[in-house]
């Protein structure tokens, strides 16, 4: 079975739409905001995917997140969901501040992963260190190939 990995095909599509003009962001309608908002971070969690001989290993940058905030499970048995929310901070003093650019993503976001027949999905373990999340997924070595067993032909 071929590994599939990489980026959904509809994030792909949804990121290329989603290069819109400032106007839209800037939009009175809080829901459009919110859409286009949740759905730039969830197009723009980049992950790494290694293949190594005893493990898969997905990497992915989460600053300022806590593992709390980060949701790692596997789905219908094979696939690998990363998700999770970044939270906007908000202002001390609503009072004296105005944003004048707002840049950093923020919102919910989520990657799924279809994971191979030989990913041992018990074995799959999650950490996040100085803002790097760290998924390992290990293999489930192959089969030991079967032997021929000699019979041994008796004269009668």
């Amino acid at each position: 079975m071929d590994v599939v990995f990489g980026r959904d095909p509809f994030l792909n599509a949804l990121s290329q739409i989603l290069i819109t003009p400032d106007e839209v962001e800037r939009s009175a309608n809080t829901q459009a905001r919110n859409y286009v908002r949740d759905a730039k971070a969830m197009g723009n969690t980049a992950v790494d995917v290694k293949e190594l001989p005893e493990s898969y290993v997905f990497v992915a940058d989460m600053p300022g997140l806590k593992s709390e905030d980060i949701k790692v499970q596997v789905e219908n048995n094979n696939v690998l969901t990363i998700g999770g929310e970044r939270k906007r901070e908000e202002a001390t003093d609503q009072t004296n501040c105005k944003y004048l650019r707002m840049e950093r993503l923020a919102g919910k976001f989520l990657r799924r992963f279809t994971l191979p027949s030989n990913a041992n999905m018990d074995g799959i373990s999650a950490s996040c260190t100085d803002g790097i999340l760290t998924v390992t997924v290990p293999k489930i070595p192959p089969p030991e190939p079967h032997k021929p067993k000699t019979i041994e032909v008796k004269v009668g």
